[in-house]
């Protein structure tokens, strides 16, 4: 602690946390994120021209948007990559995503949003406790229920008016489509569908979700039971709605459908026969330079020292050391080899010790 104390008196410019006991403003010194940890609801517009389902236009969407649309701008393909890509989107079929963690398996179908122009990512995080019912919706049955009771209280009580039927509330509001129940809606161009991780759900997930690749539609029973012949009801989209028709959502264009693996399973082969796959390896020097180039551009002769150096050593440390290295931390280690810590004692030491700690290393 004591030396804590001591060095906080002459504290390294790039410092914001200090340990000090002292409250002060030192947050307001921070400089700006990284591009690609960038969180701003004021982020250029990505319109989705032309996909309308019904009447229903969809927009910008709120949420982390910024880092996100680099990310995809800046994707780094190769020509195998761009093949397979290709023939997905040709055949209609899920691109089965598959390589180490970090290598950009995500970043794929951001890329594949931005350049034709598909609208936001429709993501999918799953768990091992993910269902096809998680993707396609969610209906809120107790709420519904509840605000029903608080109807029948208000009507029981005078509140509601007098000769007021007692009423279920309509079911739109309760119910809101999940990522692959919004892909497949009517759109006029397909939307990208982002399965994350799909090799971290139980043993049923891929078959489930075969029958609904296959045909492209699936019905809502507790909008089919309804009397009248449509509802409207949320979408994943943020603030978007959508008028359904006896409870059926099919698509007009299938979706654009990135499934993404570490490989930590093997999938069933009716599951695998209906996918193009695409393994994607760890980048090699020269991938390494473009997709540093494409995040931090820069002419700066000394910048570019400081980058040839930290690539050299996750070069290094991935092929003498057999280091499992995700292509964010070498861009985490060029982000505060920009700073001034890269200019304190120890500080290019430090960047390389902890910024580029293989994944694998307890």
């Amino acid at each position: 602690m004591e030396e804590i104390e001591k060095s906080a008196t002459v504290a390294p410019h790039w410092w914001i946390y200090r340990c000090s006991q002292e409250p002060h403003d030192g947050i307001e010194r921070l400089p700006a994120p990284p591009p690609w940890r960038a969180f701003s609801e004021h982020a250029p517009d990505d319109t989705s021209r032309g996909l309308t389902p019904s009447s229903v236009e969809v927009g910008r969407v709120g949420g982390r948007r910024l880092g996100r649309n680099l990310q995809g701008m800046t994707y780094q393909a190769d020509l195998e990559e761009v093949n397979l890509v290709n023939m997905a989107l040709h055949l209609r079929r899920p691109l089965l995503v598959t390589g180490r963690p970090g290598v950009g398996k995500s970043t794929l179908a951001y890329s594949i949003a931005h350049e034709l122009k598909l609208g936001p990512v429709l993501r999918w995080s799953i768990t091992s406790r993910s269902t096809l019912l998680d993707g396609l919706y969610h209906y809120d049955a107790i709420g519904r229920l509840q605000d029903v009771g608080l109807h029948r209280d208000k009507v029981l009580s005078g509140q509601g008016g007098t000769g007021e039927s007692v009423e279920p509330p309509d079911i739109g509001p309760y119910l809101r489509l999940g990522p692959l129940g919004t892909a497949l809606l009517p759109w006029q161009r397909p939307r990208v569908l982002l399965v994350d991780e799909i090799d971290k759900s139980d043993l049923d997930l891929p078959n489930d979700l075969l029958n609904v690749f296959e045909e492209g539609e699936f019905l809502i029973p507790e909008l089919a039971r309804l009397a009248r012949d449509s509802a409207t009801v949320m979408t994943t989209d943020p603030g978007r709605w959508v008028e359904l028709r006896h409870g059926q959502v099919s698509c007009t264009e299938f979706p654009v459908v990135v499934l993404t693996s570490n490989g930590e399973r093997d999938f069933p082969p009716a599951f695998l026969r209906r996918c193009v796959r695409l393994e994607i390896a760890p980048p090699d020097e020269d991938k390494l330079a473009h997709i540093v180039a494409a995040h931090l551009p820069t002419s700066d002769e000394g910048e570019l020292v400081k980058r040839r150096r930290l690539i050299a050593t996750f070069l290094r440390k991935q092929h003498d050391e057999s280091a499992d290295l995700a292509n964010d931390q070498l861009l985490n280690a060029l982000q505060m080899a920009s700073s001034s810590l890269w200019e304190e004692e120890g500080g290019p030491e430090l960047i390389e010790r902890r910024l580029l700690r293989p994944l694998n290393e307890d």
